[in-house]
């Protein structure tokens, strides 16, 4: 199974919905990577797609990451620093109890969708949206590895 095939086209415009409305209220960003394959950790490969695609670089550090290596049933969520410091201990793992009570019954885009909302949530709340606030990245799920 291919990245770019997991879900169809139908979930990804589901997923992107999510993301633009958790977007709408907060300056933060966040983003959806989704690879073929994982070799080595999760959360190193998903460090080191933060900052590939330039996750690392929003004006308020408020960048996150949901990272899913298909073929192997691998996922995590990666917080830049600025969000980091506000939300409470555990907060990534809220979220991703939720992704992994959807994952099991096939629900991928379902439990995506509803964990970037949960993550927009406190986005907004530490984050607000700002009069002259902008998209600083796209809202697109991104794919990569080998296809």
């Amino acid at each position: 199974m291919k990245a770019s095939s997991f879900l169809t086209k139908e979930q990804q415009a589901h997923i992107r919905e999510a993301i633009t409305e958790a977007e709408e209220a907060t300056s933060g960003e966040i983003r959806v990577h989704l690879e073929t394959s994982l070799s080595g950790d999760v959360l190193e490969r998903a460090a080191w797609i933060f900052t590939r695609i330039g996750m690392n670089k929003t004006k308020d550090r408020n960048g996150v990451l949901f990272y899913l290596a298909v073929t192997n049933r691998k996922f995590a969520i990666i917080g830049d620093w600025g969000i980091n410091a506000k939300v409470p201990d555990g907060f990534w793992d809220n979220i991703k109890e939720l992704l992994e009570t959807h994952f099991r019954e096939g629900q991928f885009s379902e439990g995506l969708a509803k964990g970037v909302l949960m993550a927009g949530l406190k986005l907004k709340e530490h984050f607000p949206r700002q009069k002259d606030d902008i998209n600083e990245l796209p809202d697109n799920i991104s794919f990569d590895g080998p296809d």
